[in-house]
């Protein structure tokens, strides 16, 4: 196994397959809880000072593809913001740990974005506790799978689209006045917005119209010098799989359609976001970075 992003080593081994054992969590989930572990960069992300100085929000940032972002970027020398839902408050505090033992500010802000009024605060409160704002990343997310049409009820189709959608509209409307020339807004979109599951209809949906808005709101932001990009991940093994993510007789063989033979880990996202976070990709906008393990891509 790898002892840092930066080792060479056979993709296919670089994490097991994993086959984990049918469980199941109360929503929203913990890392904490999961089993086996997530690699979410704890002891496997060694940083390059690529973002030293900058500010970054992220939502969701306190668990799975989110938490190993806000590592990332920690190691990578940003001060750090992130989000959750207060009954996620045990994973948080143990990313809130990791930022800050490498010296870097950690502001924890608990709370639902689903509610906007709440999203602008959040967005007040990262700048207020980072003393400004370049980077932004829209990752939490909801993910329930239901077989039928049928069975998506008008609040799972809400809980989905305010989560999912009118959050990511809100919160970057809110910080958008707060990014200088240079920043960099990244969404967290995935493989379902163009090789949709059967049974994740109204997620899809979602993860489309994250697709749409990045592409749009990247034209209208690059003459500000502000870049808008997203990453699409495939089945990365996190607790929004076990939650209601997928159908619980799936999960023993979660991820092992790739063509790498096994799901991803969260550390294998971040150096996604890293690039498109970091000046290195300053010519790189309205991109869509599929990092799904050589699933089909547009």
């Amino acid at each position: 196994m790898a002892t840092d992003q930066l080792t060479f080593d056979n993709p296919v081994d670089r994490h097991p397959s994993l086959q984990p054992p049918k469980q199941d969590q109360g929503t929203p989930g913990l890392d904490a809880e999961l089993a086996p572990q997530a690699d979410r960069g704890e002891t496997t992300y060694r940083g390059t000072g690529r973002l030293a100085g900058r500010r970054a929000l992220i939502t969701g940032g306190d668990s799975g593809i989110g938490g190993a972002v806000a590592i990332a970027f920690a190691r990578e020398g940003a001060d750090v913001a992130i989000n959750y839902l207060p009954s996620e408050e045990q994973d948080a505090q143990e990313i809130v740990r990791l930022i800050e033992a490498e010296n870097r500010t950690a502001v924890a802000v608990p709370g639902d974005i689903s509610d906007r009024q709440f999203c602008r605060d959040l967005v007040q409160a990262a700048v207020d506790g980072l003393g400004g704002l370049d980077i932004l990343v829209n990752n939490a997310g909801v993910q329930i799978t239901q077989p039928e049409l049928a069975d998506i009820d008008d609040e799972q189709l809400d809980t989905a689209m305010k989560t999912n959608v009118y959050a990511m509209f809100w919160i970057t409307k809110a910080a958008l006045p707060h990014l200088p020339p240079g920043s960099a807004i990244i969404q967290s979109s995935s493989v379902q917005a163009y090789s949709p599951s059967a049974h994740l209809v109204d997620y899809a949906t979602t993860k489309a119209a994250m697709n749409t808005f990045t592409k749009g709101l990247s034209k209208q932001c690059a003459p500000l010098g502000i870049r808008v990009n997203a990453v699409a991940p495939g089945p990365v093994w996190t607790p929004l799989q076990v939650v209601a993510g997928q159908p619980k007789d799936a999960i023993p063989e979660f991820g092992l359609e790739t063509p790498l033979g096994r799901a991803g880990m969260p550390v294998e996202l971040a150096p996604a976001y890293v690039f498109l976070a970091s000046p290195e990709s300053s010519y790189v906008v309205g991109e869509t970075l599929n990092v799904n393990g050589g699933l089909d891509s547009p």
